[in-house]
């Protein structure tokens, strides 16, 4: 990689990670703005991706589904803006009925699911800044270290036959990494255990290690080696965001399993 491709992705990230992080402070309504822009993006990337389609009717239903969906949550409605994306991905598979149907219609869960549970997180009560914060401080430390780790160390390949480039290494660098952001974050957290948030940090570091690799593995599926040029320097938003949707959805998992009523709570405390 050349000084100014490197420059590109060091401003790049820069300015999307200010960005996130100051939409997200500033309250539900610009966090939800935040999340469309990025929904709206990955929506169009998956069709240019499956479908090599800028604008169908495919399009027009993921997008409105998962807007929709994405509308319902911020009322405190995200059962019904589940139900949405369940439609929308109903009506998807019978536009692209035998021609890349599950291709097609597993994008607006893929797209919509994990906006859902972040939106669910920032509304709810006090917490929820806190534990969106932890989730994606979590997913940029994960990241940050494997790419580091891998350089390093090198070593064994992870799954060469669909991602070449990352080793073992740097999933276990990323891991740990993952492990100790949430650890640290805990201080920051009056009430919050460093060892359970520790734990949570290991366990969505790992799936955002896995949700990259899926991505990798569609991409390779469809012949592509990045989902957009809408970021300069790293590709598309499917590209840079792939962690933080299997994170988000292994964070909803840890929710269900704590407490339903107050999700940043149950996320960031455990059960009440």
């Amino acid at each position: 990689m050349g000084q100014s491709e490197l420059a590109r992705r060091i401003v790049s990230a820069i300015a999307l990670i200010a960005a996130a992080l100051a939409l997200t402070y500033w309250g539900t309504v610009p966090f939800l703005v935040l999340v469309l822009i990025g929904v709206t993006a990955m929506c169009w990337e998956w069709g240019h991706l499956v479908r090599t389609a800028d604008w169908d009717a495919v399009l027009v239903v993921h997008v409105l589904a998962v807007w929709i969906a994405c509308g319902l949550t911020a009322v405190n409605a995200p059962a019904l803006g589940a139900v949405a994306l369940l439609i929308g991905a109903v009506i998807v598979g019978f536009l692209r009925f035998s021609r890349a149907s599950f291709a097609s219609w597993s994008g607006v869960l893929y797209v919509g699911l994990p906006a859902i549970v972040l939106i669910w997180l920032r509304t709810s009560e006090a917490w929820g800044f806190a534990a969106v914060l932890l989730i994606l401080i979590v997913v940029w430390s994960c990241d940050t270290a494997a790419y580091a780790a891998g350089r390093t160390f090198g070593g064994p390949k992870l799954w060469p036959r669909v991602s070449p480039n990352k080793t073992w290494s740097g999933f276990v660098g990323g891991v740990v990494a993952a492990g100790i952001a949430g650890s640290l974050f805990a201080q920051f957290v009056d009430g919050a255990s460093a060892v359970r948030l520790a734990l949570i940090g290991l366990a969505l570091g790992s799936v955002s290690q896995l949700g990259d690799l899926g991505e990798s593995a569609l991409k390779r599926a469809f012949n592509v080696k990045n989902s957009s040029g809408l970021i300069p320097g790293h590709g598309g938003f499917l590209d840079r965001l792939d962690g933080l949707v299997t994170a988000a959805l292994m964070a909803a998992l840890i929710v269900l399993a704590n407490d339903l009523s107050q999700p940043a709570r149950g996320l960031l405390f455990g059960q009440p």
